[in-house]
C-alpha cells in the first residue's frame, strides 16, 4: 500500500529561504478530542479556525505529517487567485461562476485579515497574473480564456509577443493576456503565519502522519506512530493521500510536479527582465509551466509531472533548467540553488471529493492545483456542513469527482495520456 502521506526527497525551496522555526511537538501519546482534523495545510487550518466560531469551547486536534512550511502547502508557486478559474464562457454558468467568484474573493479578504492578525512578516501582493502562449495549442486556449473574461465583464489586457517581451523579459511566447485578479506571496511565509494565527484551543501536532483510520462505536481513531486519536467527529484535508486510509481510492491520485528556484539573480540582469519586477505567468496547458519572478528578485519555474512518485532530484533539476533557459536565455549562467517536488490531489473531471463521507467523516480532497483560497474556502465550508450550517452546493460550483478505473489500467491511462498532451503541447511544457 501506498503511504498515507509524502514523504519528499528534498526540502522546500520557499522555506529554506526562512528562518528555522520550532515545531510543535510530535502527538507521543494517546489523547481523546472532540474534534480531529489529519493535514494542517490551508484546507485543514480553515476547518479548525471555522470550527472553534461555532463550538469554542470544544477540543480540536490537528496533526499533520510534516512541518508547516514543508508539506504542501508551503511547495507551491504562491498564486492567491481571486476568481474561480474557467476556460468556459457558456452563458449558462456565468451566473453560477460569477456566485463563486464572490466567494472566493471574500475568502481571500478573510486570509489577509489572517495574515495582518497573526503580526507574521508575509511577502505578499496583489500583483496579477500572466497566461501566454508559445503555439498554437496555446493561442486557442488564450482565446477560450478571453472569451470567459468578457462574457464575465472581468477586466483583463491582451498583450503582444513585444509586450510579453518588454514586461516579463521574455520572447519565448507569442501572446497572452494579463488580469488584475491574482495576489502573488511567499507560500511558506503564507502557511506559517495561517498557522500561527489559529486559536490556542486548537493543539497542534507536527510530525505526526495519520496511519490509519478507523470507526469504533460511533467514535473514529486516527493512529500515529506514537500515539492515537479518538474522536467524535474527522476530518481529513490530506488530499490525494485520503485515498491511502480508504477514502476516494476510485476517484483520486497523486500527482508530483517540481519546482526550482535561482538564487538572487545580479542587478546587471534585472533590466534584461522585463519591467515588471515581481510577477507570476500560469501555463495555457495543463502540463505547461508555472514562472515567477519574486520581489528578492529570484526566478521560479514549476513544470513535469509524473504518476503517484517522486522523480529523481538530478532529473528534475536537469528538465527545470533546460525549460528556465529556453524561456530566458539571457540566464544561461544561472542555476538553479533549490528544487524540490510536491503532491497535486487530481480527479479525472476535475470535480472534488468533498462532504460527509461516513457518520461523523467528513473529507475536502481533490484540490487538482485549484490552490489556496479554493482549498480555505472547502474548509470553512466543510467545518459548516459538519455542523448543520447552511452551505451552498459545493459539487454545483466545483463539480464532483468521477470514477477512474483501479489499476494498472488507471496508470495506463494516465501513461498513454500524458505522452500525447506532452507532444501536442510541447512548446508550452
Amino acid at each position: 500500500m501506498k503511504p498515507s502521506f509524502p514523504d519528499y526527497r528534498l526540502r522546500c525551496g520557499w522555506n529554506a529561504l526562512l528562518s528555522r522555526r520550532e515545531p510543535a511537538p510530535a502527538l507521543s501519546t494517546d489523547i481523546d478530542s472532540d474534534v480531529a482534523i489529519i493535514g494542517a495545510g490551508y484546507t485543514g487550518i480553515a476547518i479548525a479556525k471555522r470550527w472553534q466560531t461555532h463550538y469554542p469551547d470544544q477540543s480540536v486536534a490537528l496533526i499533520d505529517s510534516s512541518e508547516i512550511g514543508e508539506g504542501n502547502p508551503g511547495r507551491n508557486s504562491g498564486f492567491l487567485l481571486e476568481t474561480a478559474l474557467a476556460e468556459d464562457a457558456d452563458a449558462a454558468n456565468l451566473d453560477r461562476m460569477r456566485r463563486s467568484n464572490a466567494m472566493i474573493a471574500a475568502t481571500l479578504q478573510d486570509i489577509l485579515r489572517d495574515i495582518e492578525d497573526s503580526g507574521a512578516s508575509v511577502d505578499i501582493a496583489r500583483a496579477g497574473t500572466y497566461r501566454a502562449a508559445a503555439s498554437d495549442i496555446g493561442a486557442r486556449s488564450i482565446a477560450r480564456y478571453e472569451a470567459f473574461l468578457q462574457a464575465s465583464e472581468l477586466p483583463y489586457e491582451k498583450l503582444t509577443k513585444s509586450d510579453l517581451q518588454q514586461r516579463i523579459g521574455s520572447s519565448y511566447f507569442q501572446e497572452g493576456l494579463y488580469s488584475p485578479h491574482c495576489y502573488l506571496a511567499q507560500p511558506a511565509q503564507l502557511i506559517r503565519a495561517l498557522f500561527a494565527a489559529l486559536p490556542d484551543t486548537v493543539s497542534c501536532f507536527e510530525n505526526t502522519p495519520a496511519l490509519s483510520i478507523e470507526n469504533r462505536s460511533s467514535r473514529w481513531l486516527v493512529t500515529t506512530p506514537k500515539g492515537n486519536i479518538q474522536c467524535d467527529t474527522l476530518f481529513l484535508a490530506n488530499n490525494a493521500f485520503a485515498k491511502s486510509l480508504g477514502i476516494g481510492q476510485s476517484q483520486l491520485v497523486a500527482m508530483y510536479t517540481y519546482a526550482g528556484l535561482t538564487p538572487a539573480l545580479p542587478e546587471s540582469l534585472h533590466s534584461q527582465l522585463g519591467s515588471d519586477s515581481n510577477w507570476g505567468l500560469l501555463p495555457t496547458h495543463r502540463l505547461g509551466s508555472t514562472l515567477r519572478r519574486t520581489v528578492d528578485q529570484r526566478l521560479l519555474i514549476r513544470s513535469s509531472h509524473d504518476y503517484e512518485h517522486e522523480a529523481s532530484s538530478s532529473h528534475v533539476r536537469d528538465s527545470l533548467t533546460r525549460r528556465m533557459h529556453a524561456r530566458f536565455p539571457q540566464l544561461k549562467g544561472i542555476s538553479l540553488e533549490s528544487v524540490w517536488g510536491g503532491a497535486v490531489g487530481f480527479t479525472y473531471n476535475g470535480g472534488l471529493v468533498w462532504g460527509e463521507e461516513k457518520p461523523g467523516l467528513f473529507v475536502s480532497a481533490g484540490c487538482n492545483g485549484g490552490g489556496t483560497v479554493k482549498g480555505t474556502l472547502l474548509g470553512r465550508l466543510l467545518a459548516d456542513l459538519a455542523v448543520g450550517a447552511d452551505v451552498p452546493d459545493v459539487t454545483d460550483f466545483f463539480g464532483k469527482a468521477s470514477w477512474m478505473p483501479p489499476e494498472p489500467i488507471r496508470a495506463l491511462g494516465f501513461h498513454i495520456t500524458s505522452q500525447l498532451e506532452q507532444w501536442a503541447g510541447r512548446a508550452e511544457m
